[in-house]
């Protein structure tokens, strides 16, 4: 089958977001805003507490979903629906903020290394007011494909082998993996361009549709049946994505996505409003 080629790469740059974490953001920058069904990707890494002790206190969403991947560290998730739990190496947090939720993410530590992925994946027009929802899975609930030399950790879709992910359902179909890949080590799953893809760099480094992708870069795929990667010389952890676009209009209102001005505005309305 036809290998799917890199058609764009590009380099995280430096943010801020929260209560002052510093981040990383590889998606929703001026080089690349959207990747349609997602919205943005920060990589979060930094052994230094004043990094990210601050956190990310109350805040609110509406409109898409949020992600949070854990390599190291640990972060304790909670919000108004009354939902809580405290996300592992290895475990993920998947929230539908929907029609409104108002939540927040802080560091269940206070030193060593915080690292770890934050996607955010756009919801359909026809519900992005359908009600908030939450799941969270340690890694013993996120099962791998384990393959010569790769341990891919599927959070969302199925493998060739057969093996599913624990978060079903959405309707943008998405598949999301972290990739471990011993040096030289090589994954390849067939993978369609109906729907938009995207690989991003942990550590290490991977050859893939022709380029090279190192820590912190962000490779988007063209038009092909076939993702493959090679893992370098040291080897590599990389975040495998993909998903069907929507294809309907983006409307941004700093954490309120919706596909018109005057749902942003009645977003804000509601909020200060206390509706969420």
């Amino acid at each position: 089958m036809t290998e799917r080629p890199i058609i764009k790469t590009t380099k995280g740059m430096p943010a801020s977001d929260g209560a002052g974490v510093k981040l990383t953001r590889l998606l929703g920058t001026p080089e690349l805003r959207v990747l349609d069904p997602f919205l943005m990707l920060d990589k979060f890494h930094s052994d230094n507490p004043d990094d990210y002790l601050a956190g990310f206190p109350p805040h609110p969403h509406r409109g898409f979903e949020t992600v949070t991947y854990m390599v190291e560290g640990r972060m304790r998730h909670q919000d108004n629906k009354g939902h809580e739990g405290v996300i592992e190496p290895g475990g993920v947090q998947w929230m539908t903020a929907a029609g409104g939720i108002v939540h927040s993410e802080m560091p269940e530590q206070e030193d060593g290394l915080m690292s770890g992925f934050q996607l955010w994946v756009n919801l359909p027009a026809a519900e992005k007011m359908k009600p908030a929802a939450y799941q969270e899975y340690g890694e013993a609930g996120v099962p791998a494909d384990e393959r010569e030399g790769v341990t891919a950790k599927i959070i969302a879709g199925r493998t060739s082998a057969g093996v599913e992910g624990p978060v079903t359902g959405v309707t943008v179909e998405p598949f999301y993996a972290e990739l471990r890949m011993a040096p030289g080590a090589v994954f390849e799953e067939a993978i369609s361009d109906e729907k938009t893809a995207f690989a991003a760099v942990h550590s290490g480094s991977v050859e893939t549709g022709g380029m090279r992708l190192s820590e912190a870069m962000l490779g988007v795929y063209g038009a092909g049946k076939t993702i493959r990667l090679k893992a370098g010389p040291q080897g590599a952890r990389v975040m495998l994505a993909a998903a069907k676009p929507i294809r309907e209009p983006i409307v941004w209102g700093g954490p309120f996505v919706m596909t018109t001005e005057g749902e942003v505005r009645q977003a804000m309305l509601d909020y200060q409003q206390g509706r969420f």
